[in-house]
């Protein structure tokens, strides 16, 4: 697959430092077991992908732009080892999300069109936001401020109630960050 003209490509490996059996792909993979009997480390040749430790794109998700993660079992702290992955497209452009202090799109709303490290610390919520639409742009939603603890991924669409989506009680996030320089 030629994304605008650029070739995206990720390669996976079966054991840790780059051994073992290896598949490549270039978009898109929502099993990775008729591939690859297990995951433990990947090459990121070109593109900013997210790859997710259940198939279907669901389970954690991380995080990888060009590089090499020889183990990145250790590196992140995973218990499984990745079974699906995602290509995330090349935005040009604005970036803008609305987000919502509460499910539904409901309570306060703000608009972000840049990264935002702690949306109680920036805006003075007493905690962080429940349901978001982004408008443009890609985006990486953290559960905890300053970028940490578990991510998801959101692309442009209406995201009504994060708890459905994450399988857990009132789900709320607290830092945003545009994904930017994906494409080498």
């Amino acid at each position: 697959w030629v994304w605008s003209g650029i070739n995206t490509r990720i390669i996976f490996f079966e054991d840790r430092n780059f051994k073992g059996h290896s598949y490549e792909w270039t978009s898109d993979c929502s099993d990775m077991a008729p591939f690859l009997a297990r995951c433990h480390s990947c090459r990121v040749e070109s593109g900013c992908w997210m790859v997710y430790d259940r198939p279907n794109f669901m389970g954690n998700q991380y995080f990888v732009r060009r590089g090499e993660y020889a183990d990145y079992m250790s590196m992140w702290g995973m218990s499984e080892w990745v079974k699906s992955c995602r290509l995330i497209p090349m935005h040009r452009g604005p970036y803008r999300t609305r987000i919502y202090g509460r499910e539904n799109f409901m309570g306060q709303m703000m608009e972000i069109m840049d990264d935002c490290d702690s949306v109680t610390e920036r805006y003075h919520w007493s905690s962080g936001f429940m349901s978001c639409h982004v408008l443009d742009g890609h985006w990486l939603l953290y559960e905890m401020p300053h970028y940490k603890g578990r991510m998801w991924y959101f692309q442009p669409g209406e995201y009504r109630n994060f708890r459905e989506m994450v399988g857990t009680g009132s789900m709320r996030f607290m830092s945003m960050r545009r994904i930017l320089d994906c494409w080498y």
